[in-house]
């Protein structure tokens, strides 16, 4: 199991959550649970909605995108984070490749954080809007 601080210094390193502060960080990660995964287990599936995001602690995952191998994951890689503020169906299917672990947050537990703490709220559209392409607004 990994430790609290552990568990911020993966977490922080989203774009969606680098604007929080070390307060901040640790709320999140205590909503964050620890996964052992099997080989095969499939995290994400193309097309299908989502409603979890992923921080790779342990292992290796592949990426796939209209079935072909797009990159592989290694600890500290993440994905899934734009499923905790959107609807949007998952781009890619992510795929352990090897034995590992994940911190998973849930999208409810992630609004019923917001909630609690608004000063999140900000930060992440924020790091949303950052992210979305020039040409969307």
């Amino acid at each position: 199991m990994l430790r609290h601080d552990a568990k911020m210094d993966l977490i922080k390193n989203a774009p969606l959550f680098a604007r929080c502060s070390k307060s901040e960080l640790r709320d999140i990660a205590a909503v964050a649970d620890e996964i052992d995964l099997r080989e095969g287990k499939e995290l994400t599936r193309e097309g299908e909605p989502g409603r979890e995001f992923f921080v790779l602690v342990e292992g290796v995952a592949e990426v796939r995108r209209k079935g072909r191998k797009f990159s592989t994951m290694k600890p500290g890689d993440f994905f899934g984070e734009i499923a905790l503020v959107s609807d949007r169906p998952r781009t890619a299917t992510v795929t352990v490749a090897a034995p590992g672990r994940v911190l998973v947050m849930t999208d409810r537990a992630f609004r019923e954080l917001m909630q609690r703490m608004p000063s999140i709220q900000l930060k992440v559209l924020a790091a949303v809007v950052d992210r979305l392409p020039p040409d969307s607004f």
